[in-house]
């Protein structure tokens, strides 16, 4: 191997890559409890927090586009944690609603964030350093990204 050929351990995007894997795979068993996918769980963070969101800002708080996002959508509400409904006042726009069903399942969730919090033996501030740090990686890599042609 040359000297000078790309090292895996040495490269961010594979630690951040077996990072996810490993906390993903954390949640996996504690989801199946609950009847969710990953994706699914995300969906539902953010409709316990904010209520009721339309498809397109549920959309930008996960970073999600509506093609992935459809689908996820049309599964909840088989399940019945979510109703899609047109806006009265613009029918182009959908909005998503918990159903009883899907708030009650809150309550439910609300040990995963905990559980998982001990698996990353980090302290609180560490948590918080360690979110602030990926939004921050986040948002650098999206701007680098929109800012170039040829990415």
């Amino acid at each position: 191997m040359a000297e000078d050929a790309p090292r895996l351990d040495d490269q961010v995007c594979f630690a951040l890559y077996a990072a996810s894997r490993a906390v993903t795979s954390l949640y996996r068993p504690l989801l199946d409890e609950l009847g969710l996918t990953y994706p699914q769980y995300l969906v539902m963070l953010a409709l316990w927090e904010h209520g009721e969101l339309s498809v397109k800002e549920l959309g930008r708080a996960l970073s999600l586009d509506s093609g992935t996002l459809s689908p996820l959508l049309k599964r909840l509400e088989k399940l019945e944690l979510v109703r899609r409904e047109r806006r009265a006042d613009d029918e182009r726009s959908v909005c998503i609603r918990l159903t009883g069903k899907g708030d009650e399942l809150r309550s439910r969730a609300a040990p995963l964030p905990g559980v998982v919090g001990t698996a990353m033996d980090l302290p609180a501030a560490g948590l918080e350093d360690l979110r602030a740090t990926l939004r921050g990686l986040t948002d650098s890599v999206n701007a680098y990204r929109e800012s170039r042609t040829d990415v």
